[in-house]
């Protein structure tokens, strides 16, 4: 009769059956133990740690909700094959799996901190800047993308497939692609630029070249722009890296420079006046502040009087209000002066025949 210790020494898959006994204990031991363990952190730990406004906790608790259980059971395997021998074959087959379903865990993590890190990115910019946003949001899935990658390349290595040819077969495919597609990685990398760098942001009133609007829309490949006129303008993010960009939103305030000319025979203390005249309307302006106003010069058809002044505001709205409010208030000031503005004008002198004659005879005699 077979006792019960003849049992527990009965060989199975080259161990015996206490062994077998021995590593299902560890197996549920540990198993279970990370379980009780990850559901303590769910039920007690993550609430308060939500309610936190740190970033960093925020990740911890994504990574607590995406280990899997077979990722527990994985560790569990590996604390119960530590009272089992197997043979090499066995053993290498063990690894490979271990390895895969670590990788694939690994992926998880990675999936789960990028998702963490965008959800607060986006709770923090969207309302102010949308544009990065969604550039930030392509990014993350290139990242994902280049984890996949690099984690299936590694998975190819573990099961015994040559990466290296692999590589370099992707490689030589690859300059194929990028040479097809440069021009749109081209706008993919200025769309990261401009998202990093902020020359503008959506809302803002800019200048580019020949174009003036206001930002609408950075994509990954272009950015449209609502111009003065009221059409859209799309511009690749290439042509914006490369441009001069002009972002009047950013001003702190507006300079603007203009001339008057008056007529030729305005009296000398006329002149004078009126650039005092223009110091008191640009003072007496609000939300203006005067820099100089001078008699700068006699131009071929006026006299010229220059005038600067600034707009506290980089509003054009606001900058073409005072504008306006300062045209009226100067013209009726030169009005009251008896000033008048110049016209434009040409005097065509005609001469008739016989003056020309008479000219060129006294020309004559005073040569003679």
């Amino acid at each position: 009769m077979t006792s019960q210790a003849d049992i527990l020494e009965l060989q199975f898959a080259g161990n015996p059956v206490s062994a077998w006994l021995m590593a299902l204990l560890a197996f549920a031991v540990a198993f279970g133990i990370i379980l009780v363990v990850r559901r303590l952190l769910q039920d007690r730990v993550m609430p308060r740690v939500e309610a936190t406004k740190t970033g960093v906790d925020d990740m911890l608790v994504e990574l607590v909700h995406r280990t899997r259980y077979f990722f527990a059971a994985l560790l569990g395997v590996v604390v119960a094959t530590r009272f089992l021998h197997f043979s090499d074959r066995v053993e290498r087959l063990l690894y490979m799996a271990f390895v895969l379903l670590l990788l694939v865990q690994i992926a998880n993590w990675g999936n789960a901190l990028l998702d963490a890190w965008l959800r607060r990115f986006t709770r923090e910019k969207l309302p102010a800047d949308a544009a990065s946003v969604t550039t930030v949001r392509a990014a993350v899935l290139v990242l994902k993308l280049v984890m996949a990658v690099i984690l299936f390349l590694v998975a190819l290595q573990t099961v015994g497939v040559n990466v290296t040819a692999l590589v370099a077969g992707l490689g030589i495919g690859g300059i194929a692609v990028a040479l097809a597609v440069q021009s749109v990685l081209g706008d993919l990398i200025a769309s990261f630029s401009i998202v990093l760098d902020k020359p503008f942001v959506v809302g803002d009133s800019i200048a580019v070249d020949k174009v003036s609007g206001t930002v609408e829309e950075v994509g990954l490949r272009s950015t449209r722009i609502r111009s003065l006129s009221g059409e859209q303008v799309i511009m690749s993010n290439t042509d914006l890296a490369r441009s001069r960009i002009y972002n009047y939103k950013r001003m702190a305030e507006r300079r603007i420079a203009f001339t008057i000319g008056v007529e030729y025979g305005t009296p000398s203390a006329s002149l004078r006046e009126i650039p005092a005249m223009i110091r008191q309307v640009i003072t007496e302006t609000p939300n203006t502040r005067f820099d100089r106003s001078h008699f700068a010069t006699m131009g071929e058809q006026s006299l010229l009087i220059e005038s600067v002044y600034y707009v506290m505001s980089p509003e054009y709205s606001l900058y073409m209000d005072i504008q306006q409010h300062l045209n009226m208030e100067i013209i009726r000031r030169l009005e009251d002066m008896q000033v008048r503005i110049a016209i434009p004008g040409r005097t065509v002198v005609f001469l008739n025949d016989g003056s020309r004659e008479s000219v060129a005879s006294g020309a004559e005699g005073l040569a003679g």
